[in-house]
């Protein structure tokens, strides 16, 4: 299928939810589907709903709302509590499963009882090459997803997102904080404070695309291959802001930055 073909589909299915609430996070994909929903629908038959909590990174927030300022869409800002679930907290391989579940509840409330249609959200075709146990809530609570629906996979966001001036279409990818974390650990709001805190520092120096993956007192970075030697310049600083931070032992992910790493040791 064409990128055209694909951009027509996409905008039928938009058209044929009539009244959605879009689960806007202010990352590279939600910002295209909320732009689209603003395109296609009545502006006032569009909810963005951003939802906050520990896991998420802090300054998020800050960004999610100035983006859906610029789209034009009315944002809502909701809190959600997984980390009052113990089942997400002992973080087994089914832990995005319980976070997912929380934040789909939450917003198919919201639609219930302010009569929108449809919950979206950004899932695309690339995600299918990461494991995403998420998806069982979605399926259970009817979310739709049309940037899947339509196979829009992150190079087509990317375009489609630049086409139509988004600040968003070079975004790095966003992720739960809980993913920095491995399975079988608990996750506490501590634990994700530190990890949020020691990521800041790093971009803070300049490196867009970082991951801190927590191992106790040992923590692995990863950022792109393209600024491992950049990062190693400033090692002696890293080293004594993230001592500083708790951990003992700072070590560099030599393979670089990938998607959903901690998720390598299930595949295996």
């Amino acid at each position: 299928m064409t990128f055209q073909h694909k951009l027509a589909c996409l905008k039928r299915k938009i058209y044929g939810y009539k009244s959605c609430v879009v689960a806007f996070s202010g990352g590279q994909d939600s910002a295209l589907l909320l732009k689209l929903c603003w395109l296609v629908l009545p502006k006032t038959n569009i909810l963005a709903v951003t939802a906050v909590s520990a896991t998420y990174p802090k300054d998020e927030l800050r960004k999610a709302k100035i983006l859906a300022k610029e789209i034009g869409v009315k944002l809502r800002v909701i809190k959600t509590a997984e980390l009052g679930n113990k089942k997400f907290t002992a973080n087994s391989v089914s832990r995005c499963y319980f976070c997912k579940k929380e934040l789909f509840l939450k917003l198919t409330g919201i639609a219930r009882n302010e009569n929108f249609d449809f919950v979206l959200d950004a899932s695309n075709v690339s995600d299918k090459l990461d494991y995403r146990p998420g998806n069982a809530a979605k399926k259970e609570l009817g979310i739709r997803s049309p940037l899947l629906e339509a196979g829009f996979n992150k190079k087509d966001i990317r375009k489609l997102s630049k086409m139509l001036g988004l600040p968003s279409w070079n975004k790095p990818p966003l992720a739960c904080l809980a993913s920095r974390i491995p399975y079988g650990t608990k996750i506490t709001a501590g634990l994700l404070k530190r990890i949020d805190q020691a990521e800041a520092y790093l971009v803070s120096l300049g490196f867009r695309v970082v991951r801190l993956r927590h191992y106790n007192g040992l923590c692995r970075i990863e950022v792109e291959m393209k600024c491992i030697k950049r990062l190693l310049r400033k090692r002696q600083a890293i080293v004594d802001k993230l001592k500083s931070l708790g951990y003992n032992y700072i070590t560099l992910d030599l393979e670089g930055y990938r998607t959903g790493s901690l998720n390598e040791v299930i595949k295996k």
